[in-house]
């Protein structure tokens, strides 16, 4: 499989109640995916990192999970994304991040963000008004851990003293960076520390359009050092789900979409409820999300931009249209990850050979 731009997978570890699976199914079956999805070429595969959303992400040790994805693949980059890095020493992801470069063979990215669940701050002891100054100081030091042999640092949140923080990664200058952005804001940050855009699949394609641009005139108006190993680049998060058929591809996937959908809006619900510092941006959302969850069906999402169900040739439309408007790396959750895996392994096959080296590169 030929395609202009790199095009990922995205998974959350979902356990929907249709879903006769147990958890060892699910990861077994899920790396059989991943095996797949090696051979037929895709460029990478993402997981998430959540905890205590029983169905909706099983995914609470993601590095553990990507290191037998490293054993059983050969060229898929292995994505991480994201670690909250507020309930995480630094230290402590610089050494595991390290590890997983080296035993994958430098295949590693790395997204980092805040995180947005309330019972997740509380559980972990950490302020949830402290979110955006413990993820800038966190990444402070994991910039300083790949550029010198000797970290120091005297910060708000963490004190090191001469530290030789070990292993090293194997990329040079460093793994792939990409922050995960929500807000329009998010998206200029991105671009101010220089890293990779994650846009999730929060909100509707239209906002993400402008999100895309704020952060492309963001990055020229201030673009960072190249010698820091920045990236401009925008990613983006998208359910689809692809048949021969297109009438068979809406009946196959409508359950498991709108359950993962509705389940994502439930999973924001709490951080909208209260007005927690540094999430005002949710608040301004509330309105929408309100009357969103009470109207999440395959139409509507399909409308808003945020799924894409259809034949190869609605599919390969619909993937183009996001590649012409400034997407640089499509992650892929097919089936919204709540679909059995024989379909989805068939949906990986047709989207390889069909739809994906169909895809032209945008206009300069």
């Amino acid at each position: 499989m030929e395609t202009p731009l790199p095009i990922d997978l995205f998974y959350e570890l979902s356990l929907p109640p249709f879903d006769d699976r147990d958890e060892q199914t699910l990861f077994q079956e899920t790396l059989e995916e991943w095996v797949l999805a090696d051979e037929l070429g895709y460029h990478g595969a993402w997981v998430v990192e959540h905890h205590f959303m029983p169905g909706y992400a099983h995914s609470s040790a993601p590095e553990v999970f990507l290191g037998a994805a490293a054993a059983r693949t050969r060229r898929l980059r292995l994505g991480h994304a994201i670690v909250p890095l507020p309930y995480h020493h630094p230290v402590q992801v610089a050494e595991r991040l390290a590890t997983l470069d080296l035993i994958s063979g430098g295949r590693v990215e790395f997204g980092f963000g805040r995180g947005f669940s309330p019972k997740e701050y509380q559980t972990f002891g950490i302020p949830m008004e402290e979110s955006r100054s413990r993820t800038e100081e966190s990444l402070e030091i994991l910039r300083a851990f790949f550029q010198q042999p000797r970290v120091n640092h005297r910060g708000r949140h963490f004190h090191l003293h001469d530290l030789v923080i070990v292993p090293r990664p194997l990329q040079q200058p460093h793994p792939p960076l990409w922050m995960a952005a929500v807000s329009p804001e998010s998206f200029e940050i991105a671009a101010r520390l220089g890293v990779g855009a994650l846009a999730g699949p929060f909100k509707p394609w239209f906002m993400v359009r402008e999100d895309i641009r704020r952060y492309q005139a963001a990055w020229a108006e201030h673009p960072p050092p190249p010698s820091e190993g920045s990236q401009r680049a925008v990613a983006m998060t998208v359910g689809i789900y692809c048949h021969q058929d297109r009438h068979q591809a809406r009946r196959l996937s409508k359950r498991a979409i709108e359950w993962f959908y509705g389940n994502l809006l439930n999973q924001t619900a709490p951080i909208l409820e209260r007005l927690y510092a540094g999430y005002e941006y949710y608040r301004k959302m509330a309105p929408a999300h309100r009357l969103f969850r009470h109207a999440v069906h395959l139409r509507a999402l399909e409308a808003l931009g945020m799924v894409i169900v259809g034949d190869p040739e609605h599919c390969r439309r619909r993937l183009q249209a996001l590649i012409d408007d400034g997407v640089d790396r499509l992650l892929l959750a097919v089936g919204a990850g709540a679909m059995p895996s024989s379909q989805v392994r068939d949906a990986l096959r047709l989207l390889a050979h069909e739809v994906l080296p169909r895809l032209r590169p945008r206009s300069p």
